[in-house]
């Protein structure tokens, strides 16, 4: 069985936090040493992306399973949830189907809907960069630049770019794949259950990710689901906000 990377922090019940796509554990690390005040936290590398292993399957159903897998190999039994985008359908699914696994979950501006395509841009410009060509970092950005005039979306895609042991450019994330797959990543789960336990949506007040005409789909799968929402943030509402973002899910989670 193929493990996942991931790194630990602190003491007490355990907290999973499930990154997004084309993202890594490194994007909460500074959120997941607070939690660490209060929980035994674990951060992620899902397949496909970070230092986890590369594979040419890629679905909600696996991705549930390696979550599965993960647990039990490190005998967490009981924990709290936090999933943002992607990582946010994995717990969602994994909240359904394995609920005697989850204490609380947290689910951060995604909803259980099929999305349109919004990643097109962002893989255009992903393909448009021959590593094997690449020279700086810097030479890299400026190829991804008139794709994807939004500099913090550059700056995490860049936090993604890395060196081989040849010194040659590559991705941590698997493109490929992630491209391959990304049919697959827009669709949701197909479960009929319900989570009975306690949920916080919580979304970014400018993202158009979780619309209030998801709300009665999101309460019939979790019926004591709370939302939340932060002020002039989007989808990436941890990163442009991690004050609040903190508060609000520490608030929950605690009390």
């Amino acid at each position: 069985m193929n493990s996942l990377h991931y790194k630990t922090f602190g003491s007490g019940e355990p907290l999973i936090i499930l990154h997004g796509l084309l993202g890594s554990l490194d994007n909460w690390q500074s959120l997941a040493k607070q939690y660490a005040e209060n929980f035994t936290v674990f951060i992620i590398d899902q397949r496909n992306h970070g230092r986890t292993f590369h594979s040419q399957e890629f679905n909600y159903n696996i991705l549930t399973q390696d979550l599965l897998d993960f647990c039990e190999s490190n005998h967490i039994y009981k924990t709290h949830i936090l999933g943002h985008s992607m990582g946010g359908k994995v717990a969602m699914q994994f909240a359904l189907e394995y609920a005697d696994y989850v204490e609380k979950l947290i689910v951060a501006d995604i909803a259980p809907v099929v999305y349109p395509p919004g990643h097109n841009e962002i893989f255009e410009a992903l393909h448009a960069v021959d590593l094997q060509k690449m020279q700086s970092r810097e030479e890299v950005e400026s190829i991804l630049a008139p794709f994807i005039p939004e500099f913090g979306t550059r700056q995490f895609l860049m936090k993604g770019l890395t060196r081989n042991d040849d010194n040659q450019f590559e991705w941590k994330f698997n493109l490929a794949s992630l491209w391959e797959n990304y049919p697959a990543i827009l669709n949701t789960f197909t479960s009929t259950e319900s989570f009975d336990g306690k949920a916080l949506f919580i979304k970014g007040e400018k993202s158009s990710y979780v619309l209030d005409e998801y709300k009665p789909l999101i309460l019939q799968h979790f019926p004591k689901a709370s939302f939340e929402s932060i002020p002039n943030v989007g989808h990436w509402l941890h990163a442009e906000n991690p004050k609040v973002f903190f508060e609000k899910t520490m608030n929950f989670l605690i009390n």
